[in-house]
């Protein structure tokens, strides 16, 4: 996995590192509500996540890819340009204000014959990468009709690291399910995840089987759990680990190794892109407390997604051997499929954008959606649950937390 992280790049010095970002925190409680019940707190509670979760976060900046990371990649432009980060809900022991920032890039799906009852793609990147690296293929799945949705795993990416106190496995998979259920209101999705965001998409349809319909496994990680020795690092040498996976000498190497034709696409913008996030504060702190918690442990769940399931390979992948590794997931997926990209390594998604992407548009569209669709509606025509009931609550909620990280 710590390959596979340098797959949509590493880099030189970046000039500048993002700021620390300040904590999503709901707002206390107004006077009005001082004297009320311990049930009727909770309520309230409650009510004030729900209106701040779905928000979008107004001190997020997405990153200047070309002035502070000396990317020309225009696609990576492009794709940061449309990144946003949002407040999502969460368990107390993620973060105590119940919601932390997540953030993604969605491109919206073209108007195609076909197109209108597709299911929408949620895309989970690979280890301490980013939803940049579905630059490429994001716009191409979009063209041919697919409403895509790339999303940053808690703790990576550009996701908030500030006032979050678990970056975990599971934390991960508790914050994703938390942005599908604000941006996507759990409408039924098709969930795909390349190299170690295998696993994550493996857990999380798990867990989730009533909303993930689909599963796209992108040369995935789905049969080895755990970090391996450094779960069991006392945490100086697990920082020392971590400066280790930050440094250019290691993200170039993976970098190489990452695909079939790297004198092409093993590039300096790859290596930066990659790398960018690493320069965060904070991002030290996410790496080390997600290899102590132990990692993800998909191999024991890869059976238990029923939907129908596409398993994509890069022929030539020099880190995950799929002749063992593909043949074991049709082993196990109840309804999977196989198809090879050829003249490809470990990242179909960035080294074979076009093919990858008509492969999942064709999947997509397949007979075996039709009852996955059925009746279904998209995720932009479904309205918000019980927004009549908390309506008054959440402007309150949304005034008061507004105020509250503007206040110096």
């Amino acid at each position: 996995a710590a390959v596979a992280a340098a797959a949509g790049g590493g880099s030189t010095a970046v000039a500048s590192a993002f700021a620390p970002v300040p904590a999503l925190r709901p707002a206390a409680p107004s006077s009005s509500f001082a004297s009320t019940s311990t049930s009727t707190s909770s309520r309230l509670s409650a009510v004030t996540t729900a209106a701040i979760a779905g928000m979008d976060d107004p001190t997020f900046s997405p990153p200047d890819t070309l002035n502070d990371g000396g990317i020309t990649e225009v696609a990576c432009a492009e794709a940061a340009s449309k990144m946003r980060r949002v407040a999502v809900p969460v368990p107390e022991y993620v973060s105590q204000s119940g919601t932390v920032g997540i953030s993604y890039v969605h491109w919206p799906a073209a108007k195609v014959p076909g197109s209108s009852r597709a299911l929408p793609m949620l895309m989970v990147h690979g280890f301490d990468s980013s939803c940049l690296e579905y630059r490429r293929l994001g716009p191409k799945l979009a063209a041919l009709g697919v409403d895509v949705y790339a999303v940053d795993l808690l703790g990576w990416g550009y996701t908030q690291l500030d006032g979050v106190d678990s970056f975990s496995a599971r934390a991960k998979v508790d914050a994703l399910a938390g942005f599908w259920r604000v941006v996507g209101n759990d409408a039924p999705v098709c969930v795909a995840g390349a190299s170690l965001g295998g696993a994550a998409a493996i857990e999380y349809g798990a867990a989730n089987p009533d909303v993930v319909k689909g599963a796209v496994l992108i040369d995935a990680q789905g049969f080895v759990d755990g970090v391996g020795p450094m779960a069991m690092l006392p945490e100086p040498l697990a920082r020392l680990g971590v400066k280790v996976l930050k440094s250019v000498p290691l993200r170039n190497s993976a970098n190489q190794m990452s695909y079939h034709d790297p004198q092409t696409y093993a590039t300096e913008d790859a290596l930066r892109v990659g790398r960018l996030h690493c320069l965060r504060d904070g991002w030290d702190d996410a790496l080390v407390s997600f290899m102590l918690s132990g990692g993800f442990s998909p191999s024991s769940k890869v059976s238990q997604i029923a939907a129908p399931s596409l398993v994509l390979w890069g022929r030539q992948d020099g880190i995950l051997d799929g002749a063992e590794f593909a043949a074991k997931f049709l082993d196990e997926l109840p309804d999977g499929q196989l198809r090879w990209i050829e003249d490809c390594g470990h990242v179909p998604h960035l080294e074979q954008a076009d093919v990858t992407a008509q492969v999942i548009a064709d999947f997509l569209r397949s007979e075996k959606f039709e009852e996955a669709n059925k009746g279904g509606q998209l995720a932009d025509e479904l309205p918000l649950n019980n927004m009549g009931e908390v309506m008054a609550s959440a402007v309150q909620a949304a005034e008061s937390f507004f105020k509250s990280i503007a206040a110096p």
